[in-house]
């Protein structure tokens, strides 16, 4: 299908279409002024450090922005020479040379889109990001290393550990004048940000270059100089391959390719949560990374990446659609016709402040904690030692081996530990249980004294074959010898397959299980980073997120269950209590659909009402429950009402809370109830021990409930849930006092 151009459109869609160009222009125009001025100081920089033509990095600017802004898949994204491919070019250049370094960047790009065309770009997201973050940290410190050398006014090294070695050495040696340039540069980078907003309106880069040369030039240093052709438009250069060395040139042509990719996708998947247009596509943005270096290759430039730091000023600066990253290469292709003469007034001492600013950045001490609170602190050590100490492919890989330690420890973890259960013992295991955690395990089992109880809680998400024949043979040892295993497992229950004769053998056969409990809605429901326009985020209520989750997770495993109960209800309990959101019935009562007739109201109060007679008069009589449970709760509002007295404007509440007068009778005129034998501190807790008591009276009264009392077909509970213990408690009419509620508890109100 052929699509219409402006003319074939009818004039009110010409119209709307031009009224967007044009509103669209207004934001991206000055958005592509500010990152051209934040691009030139950076490339001019990337290409010294790499040791390339400094006409290089600005080619690769000019190409990045308009081809891989016209024909990648990341709208807002910005691509030029980066300071993440810095060391590897370096190499490249000093083992190939330029010419043959352009072929590899060529052939880099024909990589890139293959792999893009290939529809696999999301698998470069598969990479940890703490060897991502570490590589990028090496890389910012070898370039540190290296340019700290040409501040001093010396000559860099190839290797790392040599500029760190012979850095004493130069100190000694510094050329002033170089050293107090490149010392100015750096100052009024880390100072710019606290300036005031007008004054940093200038990017800091374009201000610390324009300053520091502008005063060089003033005051007539004696500085080396950057050195451009007279005709930068004349590149009289064509990529060359190599004579000999072709492993290694496969070896560079695979790296250059695999980390611009890396970097460009990471860049891409950062700057979409910055804004909220659309979403990137990570196949075409590899094509277009692709296409822009096979450009940029073939006319003497740098390799092209999305680079997050000309991305994010694209992005804060206001910019709505593509049009801002190619005018940006517009720009900086108008400043090399145009006003490549300034570029000889620059100082080396310059770019090398310029350059170290940037390379510190690159150690990120925000993704240092970040990447440590996810326990993946040793990969990126082990990445950036091995970028600085050996090269950055080696270090990468080093890196990639350490993650797959982890990742293969973290896959057969399990935790587990013995601890006393009463007159027992529990043992739980938790995580993956294979061979490599039978020690541990056996050296836990052989701990257990002979002859006791044991409840093994398996919380597992793997049982391999060794595990369970451990697991099995102990338990069949630990019974001959007078001892009872009691095996409980939370999940899909690997041991009892094992022992039915059906293991089950692969994780994607486990069949998912309801969840042991259900979180507050808080500790899973957490917001995502919202747009840049807060306005513009649309949060569904709590609610319909839950019944969401519901839907998706658990309607499916309720099914047969509340298939069964369609026809049927039978609870065996009713339980009253109160309506604060803190108490859920089914979670303190371990109870499922069909289990519990429950009824809430403030203060959970009998009284008078007939609604609450009304439910007890159908649950006694109708339903035939067993039992009836009255549970009161620590830190219950009804109670501080009662206490301080009801709040004001609410007419409604007051009446109800008459019911509880029998409750504040009992207060004021008898001993307070205890938990194991202490008086609860504050009074509204007290008040609750006597509000549940209370209530039970009222039941009593009722005539359902005491015939069934009388008939032996009814019994009465008080309960005391404590909110910050989480524990509950059953009151004892012997003693008056609410205890511990266990499986062999006889103590019942009635």
């Amino acid at each position: 299908m052929i699509e219409p151009s402006g003319q074939d459109l009818p004039p009110p869609a010409r119209k709307r279409l031009l009224s967007c160009a044009t509103t669209n222009l207004k934001h991206d125009l000055p958005a592509s002024l500010v990152v051209f001025l934040v691009a030139v100081p950076l490339s001019l920089g990337i290409a010294f450090a790499s040791g390339a033509p400094i006409v290089a990095g600005l080619v690769a600017a000019v190409v990045g922005g308009v081809v891989a802004g016209l024909l990648g898949g990341a709208p807002l994204q910005v691509s030029g020479p980066a300071a993440g491919l810095t060391v590897i070019v370096a190499e490249t250049i000093e083992r190939f040379g330029w010419a043959t370094t352009c072929a590899i960047t060529v052939l880099a790009g024909v990589v890139q889109l293959i792999l893009g065309a290939s529809r696999v770009a999301r698998g470069a997201l598969a990479i940890s990001p703490a060897i991502v973050h570490g590589m990028l940290a090496g890389i910012g410190v070898t370039i540190v290393l290296a340019q700290v050398h040409v501040i001093l006014g010396g000559d860099t090294q190839t290797a790392p550990l040599d500029n760190l070695l012979e850095l004493p050495a130069q100190l000694v040696s510094a050329d002033v004048p170089a050293t107090a340039t490149g010392l100015l540069t750096l100052a009024i980078l880390l100072l710019w940000g606290r300036l005031p907003a007008r004054v940093r309106a200038i990017p800091g880069p374009l201000a610390a270059v324009l300053c520091t040369t502008a005063l060089t030039v003033v005051t007539g240093l004696s500085l080396d100089r950057v050195d451009v052709p007279d005709n930068l438009l004349h590149l009289e250069l064509a990529p060359a391959f190599p004579d000999g060395d072709w492993t290694a040139f496969v070896l560079a042509v695979v790296t250059i390719a695999l980390v611009a990719s890396v970097e460009s996708l990471l860049s891409a998947v950062a700057v979409g949560k910055l804004h909220t247009g659309p979403r990137a596509n990570l196949d075409r943005e590899l094509v277009g990374q692709g296409a822009a270096n096979i450009a940029s290759g073939a006319l003497g430039g740098l390799p092209v990446t999305g680079v997050i730091v000309r991305s994010s000023t694209n992005v804060a600066s206001g910019a709505r659609t593509r049009a801002a990253a190619v005018l940006h290469g517009l720009w900086v292709f108008l400043f090399v016709v145009f006003l490549a003469g300034l570029l000889r007034e620059i100082p080396f001492a310059v770019l090398a402040g310029l350059l170290v600013y940037i390379g510190a950045k690159l150690v990120d001490l925000g993704r240092i904690k970040e990447v440590r609170r996810h326990g993946d602190l040793l990969v990126y050590l082990a990445t950036l030692l091995g970028v600085i100490a050996i090269d950055l492919m080696y270090g990468v890989l080093l890196g990639m081996g350490v993650a797959a330690v982890l990742t293969l420890r973290r896959l057969l973890w399990s935790g587990i530990r013995a601890e006393p259960d009463g007159d027992g013992w529990r043992i739980v295991v938790e995580g993956a249980l294979a061979a490599l955690s039978i020690p541990r395990l056996s050296s836990v089992l052989g701990a257990i004294p002979a002859g006791s109880t044991v409840t093994l809680e398996l919380v597992v998400d793997y049982l391999d074959h060794a595990a369970f024949e451990t697991l099995s043979s102990w338990q069949q040892a630990h019974e001959r010898g007078g001892g009872t295993v009691i095996v409980q497992e939370l999940g899909h229950p690997w041991f009892a397959r094992g022992k039915a004769g059906n293991p089950t053998v692969h994780k994607a056969a486990a069949r998912r299980t309801t969840p042991r409990w259900f979180a507050p809605w808080s500790e899973w429901q957490r917001a995502a980073v919202g747009p840049v326009v807060p306005a513009q985020r649309t949060e569904p209520p709590s609610v319909l997120r839950g019944t969401a989750e519901y839907e998706r997770n658990v309607a499916r495993l309720m099914e047969p269950t509340l298939r069964r109960l369609a026809d049927v209800h039978s609870p065996s309990s009713m339980f009253l209590t109160c309506g604060d959101a803190r108490i859920v019935p089914n979670v303190i009562t371990s109870s499922g659909p069909g289990d519990l007739f429950t009824v809430r109201n403030i203060g959970n109060l009998v009284g008078t009402d007939s609604s609450v007679a009304a439910a007890v008069e159908f649950a006694v009589g109708t339903l035939g429950v067993r039992e009836i449970a009255v549970c009161g709760h620590s830190s219950c509002g009804a109670m501080k009402a009662l206490v301080s007295g009801p709040p004001a404007g609410a007419p409604a509440l007051t009446s109800w809370l008459r019911h509880a007068g029998p409750s504040l009778e009992r207060y004021r005129t008898q001993p307070p109830p205890t938990i194991e034998g202490h008086v609860p501190a504050a009074a509204w807790d007290r008040l609750a021990l006597h509000n549940v008591l209370a209530q039970l009276d009222q039941l009593r009264a009722s005539p359902a409930v005491a015939t069934a009392v009388a008939q032996g077909r009814l019994r009465l509970l008080g309960m005391y849930f404590d909110v910050a213990d989480a524990r509950v408690y059953l009151h004892d009419p012997a003693t008056d006092d609410f205890g511990p509620t266990t499986v062999h508890s006889g103590h019942l109100a009635d």
